[in-house]
């Protein structure tokens, strides 16, 4: 599998060559194009309840799309919902865990479940669940905006919003918290953050949907008491 990520930052476009029976699992919707002759199957990877999982708690589809190359070369195109960008990441055993939304695609070897992250979440924007990447191979992950990698050497601390972070190692330490007092916490825009203490990677997207859409929603038109009356 090689894949070439197009486009970037704004409108990043995944590009993934497959040998002869190779195949990659992406998410419903997110297939943009393919060879022809490719196959495709969708079902409840991993079985009823984990794929019930995913989509109740992890903002997933409850179902998958997998495309199988029926000849060397076959290509697919890949691509988010939101406009950001793609990060490739290639997994040698080590977990990883993803934000609810995330998830774009992945080769044989990786399994993606739920993963419970304790009451400590609670009012983080991703949840009380996050999906839990792990096994060997490819990822793809996006992100609404750029996606910037940050490495921790042991005991280095990071502060992020809840809103930004996109994936980070398993082993990580991390608590969520108010950016200062509560005064701040619910005033300032900041809302809560999240302490990441490494060592470790994590990478965070440059724009928030939580922010956008709080923007935006009060921009929206409002419905006329006139208009619904009549």
């Amino acid at each position: 599998m090689h894949v070439d990520v197009e486009y970037r930052p704004s409108y990043s476009l995944a590009m993934v060559t497959l040998d002869n029976g190779e195949s990659i699992q992406a998410e419903s919707g997110a297939m943009v194009g393919m060879s022809a002759g490719m196959e495709l199957k969708t079902e409840a990877s991993g079985g009823f309840f984990k794929s019930l999982g995913r989509s109740l708690f992890g903002g997933e589809s409850f179902f998958m799309n997998t495309f199988t190359a029926t000849a060397p070369g076959q290509t697919i195109a890949l691509a988010p919902p939101l406009p950001g960008d793609i990060a490739v990441i290639e997994m040698q055993g080590e977990p990883l865990l993803v934000q609810s939304g995330s998830y774009l695609a992945s080769s044989a070897g990786i399994t993606i479940d739920t993963k419970w992250t304790g009451a400590k979440t609670f009012f983080g924007s991703e949840g009380l669940i996050m999906l839990r990447a792990s096994g060997s191979g490819t990822l793809l992950v996006s992100s609404y905006g750029a996606i910037r990698p940050i490495d921790l050497v042991a005991g280095e601390q990071y502060i992020i919003d809840t809103g930004h972070l996109v994936t980070f190692d398993e082993h990580i330490q991390y608590k969520v918290k108010k950016v200062a007092g509560w005064k701040s916490t619910l005033f300032s825009g900041e809302g809560l953050v999240v302490e990441m203490t490494g060592p470790g990677r994590l990478t965070m997207q440059s724009r928030s949907q939580d922010a956008f859409l709080s923007w935006l929603i009060p921009q929206l038109p409002k419905q006329s008491s006139s208009s619904s009356s009549s």
